[in-house]
């Protein structure tokens, strides 16, 4: 197990993130924030998959003086995403916001700054200070020939230094960028500079099949660094799936421990049963099932199966018609294949 670099620790609503309080899982809704009844319908199915902290868009007023009527419906804390209008961002601190995500750089001047630091300092609500590629000053792309992971770096110490020098650190940092390579840089170089708490993803992803495995390469090597404290997976789509890529990226690294892990053999030519068919039939059972800490296998061949799975809590393994019910490699029962399912759910209802 790798270890997680030290970070200040900033309250967002009940939710603590940075020091060694585990990486809190994020999305983003897709839903017009002004229509209240689609906003929170999304954000309770996204309690329901597993997601922590939410964030909104806020693009007018009207997103903005809807942020109570969504918070007394949900349970998680509530981000404001702001762009270039800073009157938009007084107004959603002023309703409610548990943190408020800017871009200091497209805020307009200083004033306008100060005018939203005096506001968060005012209410104590966090600021996510987000820069991108797109938003780096015309200096830094000129001083780093382009978009550089120095020149991302830069140009966050920029921003959050406008705004400690206003006396507030109450702050989290985020680099954002489609180029892993660069952006998994560009977190080791902030990270050590700064100790803020660091909310770390891919933007600009993609759709769930490239945008998983470009998230889950590029988060996966930010966080096996140690380096992270919340993470948000960019996927275009349902932000649920976000959510459950979220939720076993850090189960494969060892980050979280909660929910049930299965694990399943690849098939191949000695399979014997639809193995496909049956794994998917397990994963989606044991969605049923988020309270249970346990390790599933689902494998292919009755003869090797359980000795290969012997660090599962709980498998099974098929064969020809019939398969073994298994725990940590001592078989437990042979059944006929299609009593393989409902037995192990019964084990995992029973599992203590």
């Amino acid at each position: 197990m790798f270890e997680r670099r030290a970070t200040r620790v900033v309250q967002i609503g009940k939710v603590p993130i940075g020091g060694q309080n585990p990486v809190a899982i994020q999305s983003m809704t897709n839903t017009k924030t002004e229509d209240v009844t689609a906003t929170i319908t999304q954000i309770l199915r996204l309690e329901e998959a597993g997601c922590e902290i939410i964030r909104a868009t806020v693009p007018t007023m009207e997103a903005a003086k809807a942020l109570p009527s969504i918070k007394r419906a949900i349970h998680i804390p509530l981000v404001a995403d702001i762009h270039f209008d800073y009157r938009l961002a007084i107004a959603a601190i002023e309703n409610g916001a548990d943190k408020i995500r800017i871009n200091p750089g497209n805020l307009g001047n200083d004033d306008k700054l100060r005018a939203v630091v005096s506001c968060a300092k005012e209410h104590g609500v966090p600021l996510r200070v987000g820069v991108n590629g797109g938003s780096l000053d015309r200096d830094l792309l000129e001083a780093h020939g382009g978009i550089t992971a120095e020149a991302l770096c830069e140009s966050a110490l920029r921003e959050v230094g406008k705004i400690t020098d206003l006396g507030y650190e109450n702050l989290v940092i985020s680099i954002k960028s489609s180029n892993v390579p660069l952006c998994v840089k560009a977190y080791e170089l902030v990270s050590a500079a700064v100790d803020f708490p660091l909310h770390v993803g891919i933007t600009e992803a993609g759709t769930l099949f490239r945008g998983t495995v470009k998230s889950c390469a590029g988060i996966g090597a930010i966080l096996s660094r140690g380096i992270g404290d919340t993470i948000r997976v960019s996927l275009t789509g349902d932000p649920v799936e976000e959510v459950k890529v979220a939720k076993e990226l850090l189960r494969s690294l060892g980050l979280r421990k909660d929910g049930i892990e299965i694990v399943s053999c690849p098939t191949c030519g000695r399979t014997s049963i639809d193995l496909i068919g049956l794994a998917g039939q397990v994963e989606k059972m044991a969605e049923r099932y988020a309270d249970r800490n346990l390790k599933i296998a689902v494998m292919g061949c009755a003869v090797n199966g359980p000795g290969e799975a012997r660090d599962a809590d709980l498998g099974i393994a098929g064969g020809m018609g019939e398969g073994l019910l298994f725990s940590h490699g001592q078989i437990l029962k042979k059944l006929p294949e299609q009593e393989l399912l409902p037995a192990l759910e019964e084990e995992i209802k029973n599992w203590k």
